[in-house]
């Protein structure tokens, strides 16, 4: 018999979600194509994704668009040059490559997440751990980088670039511009939705883990000194989330709890008040795929388990009939580590303005020239040392004063006379004070949740395959069609079609009797048909049929769009007045 994940990956390649990329030349590990059906799919889950996390907070998150390619040293800077890897093994007889820690995870049933090269390993010989495939003994364990690396321009070390694994560092990068259009105010947030790149070891998951996928995430920057977090108490307050909290899992408990989401936050079981709040936000957004609050919690990642740039980590997970569990994203507390060190490695001005409730008193050398002297001494190439001395800072020429040596300033290469400076302490009042914004980040990669949509939609009823997606994402809204394939049923459905399909991504059913026409629509995940029936031209109304009660109204054929577009926000149709019917074609 077979299982409810086979029957999910026959239906979409069937019907045109998905299938393997590059199949005619035996397919590639890693990479999926998604057929018409897939990418209307992917497109309404992308766009409710907007809707929960950019729209909904448009005031103070707005949404950019940067490079897939980066310089090498953007990923330097970030630090997944040295920590973006996994660990990976070699068959010495098949010579295939694996990804260790799932092939202990496969053979054991126990998580190898965080644990070093040498502890897999010894896990490995200890348990007689061979190739899946050949059954060959494992070599030795190694890091593997999984940044994909390329060249910008002509091949040169000196061009290295890599695709990028997130979108997070278009971001960073990017704050200062995006902190002056916000007109200096924190909190902010910027979102990104686009294509990434990961070099993954032995990609064996379908959808589940691509080398290649669309990623959807926010940088939130906030002042951990006012970290309140309003909407959290407006919006969430009376939310619960299931949690299993990192020292849990350390006692082997794996039951998560539910627990009031401020509760998390006053209770410090969540660090930051707004990664608690894009918490909530995520569990809404996936309640509004169709995944239930029992089948989903957020689970906390132990610290070996962390990302290099986090402090604290929850991967939202969703009960699947596969694998158990599955991650669908990611909410990590990046507190300053991203930007402090772009900060480090270009040397640009990534702060923030704080506004101080009290001045401070700063005390501080300050440097003054004689721009006299300087004429009298330099003549001509006077212009050249006005522009080298203007391109320092009255702090930074001080501290060139004060280490100088002997009678004479060097700067920039050019030797001054040190009588020529003049290096004075003052104090100032200062009502601003720079600062390193702290970060909350939600990610979540686009096609796991349309597997899951997949998986929470399917459904069968005798025998036949009814995908009910919730309406907000279903691929496409409504079919149109004649109760009877003859005129002058066939014309008005036409022109309904025609009108229809301005409105929405509709499919005209034809052939086979009503019953099956239903049956396909069903199996499409279609919310709502519309049948042209024998009363239809006499009358001027149709019928429309709901996907999940199979029950119709009659409705004015001028009043189907407002219908149809009340039920696909979320309104019963049933309670707009019009008359509930039966229909016998139904239970064929």
């Amino acid at each position: 018999m077979s299982s409810k994940f086979d029957k999910i990956i026959d239906y979409a390649v069937r019907k045109g979600f998905f299938w393997q990329s590059y199949e005619i030349y035996g397919g590639q590990a890693g990479f999926y194509d998604l057929g018409s059906l897939g990418v209307l799919l992917k497109s309404n889950i992308i766009e409710l994704w907007r809707e929960f996390f950019v729209k909904q907070h448009q005031e103070f998150v707005v949404e950019i668009e940067t490079p897939i390619i980066a310089p090498a040293i953007v990923f330097k800077a970030s630090g997944h040059e040295e920590n973006f890897t996994d660990y990976a093994v070699e068959c010495l007889q098949c010579h295939r490559t694996f990804r260790a820690d799932h092939l202990v995870e496969e053979r054991l049933g126990i998580s190898a997440e965080g644990l070093k090269a040498e502890q897999i390993e010894e896990v490995i010989r200890k348990n007689d751990i061979r190739c899946p495939v050949c059954g060959g003994p494992l070599g030795n364990v190694y890091r593997f980088l999984l940044l994909f690396q390329t060249y910008i321009g002509p091949y040169s070390p000196s061009n290295l670039a890599y695709l990028r694994p997130e979108a997070a560092q278009g971001m960073f990068i990017n704050f200062k511009r995006v902190y002056e259009l916000m007109k200096r105010r924190l909190p902010f947030g910027i979102a990104q939705i686009g294509k990434v790149a990961r070099n993954e070891i032995s990609p064996r998951q379908g959808l589940i883990r691509l080398r290649e996928f669309t990623i959807m995430e926010i940088e939130f920057f906030y002042d951990e000194s006012n970290p309140t977090c309003d909407l959290l108490y407006e919006n969430c307050s009376d939310e619960y989330i299931n949690i299993l909290r990192a020292e849990d899992r350390a006692k082997g408990i794996d039951k998560p709890l539910p627990i009031s989401v401020s509760e998390a936050v006053d209770e410090k079981i969540i660090l930051s008040p707004w990664l608690a709040y894009w918490m909530c936000i995520a569990k809404k957004f996936v309640n509004a795929l169709g995944v239930p609050n029992n089948k989903t919690y957020f689970e906390e990642k132990l610290p070996s388990e962390r990302a290099h740039y986090s402090k604290q980590t929850f991967d939202q997970i969703v009960i699947v009939e596969r694998w158990g569990k599955l991650e669908v994203s990611g909410h990590a507390y990046r507190h300053t580590y991203d930007l402090e060190r772009h900060i480090e490695f270009s040397r640009a001005d990534l702060y923030a303005i704080r506004q101080l409730k009290a001045p401070k008193i700063i005390r501080r050398s300050v440097v003054k020239y004689d721009k006299n002297a300087v004429i009298s001494f330099f003549g001509t190439k006077a212009p050249q040392v006005f522009k080298v001395l203007a391109s320092l800072s009255s702090e930074a020429l001080a501290k060139i004063v004060a280490e100088s040596k002997g009678d004479g300033v060097v700067v920039e290469g050019i030797e001054i006379p040190k009588t020529i400076f003049r290096v004075e302490d003052v104090e100032e009042k200062v009502w601003v004070e720079k600062i390193i914004p702290h970060v909350a980040e939600p990610s979540f990669g686009a096609e796991r949740l349309l597997y899951i949509v997949l998986e929470y939609a399917y459904s069968e009823d005798g025998g036949k395959v009814i995908m009910k997606f919730p309406k907000r994402v279903a691929p496409i809204k409504v079919g149109v069609t004649p109760l009877v394939d003859r005129e002058p049923l066939e014309g008005i459905a036409h022109r309904l079609f025609k009108e229809l399909k301005r409105h929405y991504y509709a499919m005209y059913l034809e052939g086979d009797s009503i019953g099956k026409k239903y049956a396909q629509a069903d199996e499409l995940g279609i919310p709502f048909v519309v049948t042209v029936d024998y009363e239809s031209p006499s009358k001027g109304d149709v019928t429309i049929r709901d996907r999940d009660t199979k029950k119709q109204i009659r409705v004015p054929i001028d009043g189907v769009v407002k219908v149809i577009d009340a039920g696909l926000k979320g309104v019963d149709i049933f309670s707009l007045g019009y008359p509930i019917i039966e229909r016998v074609e139904d239970k064929e």
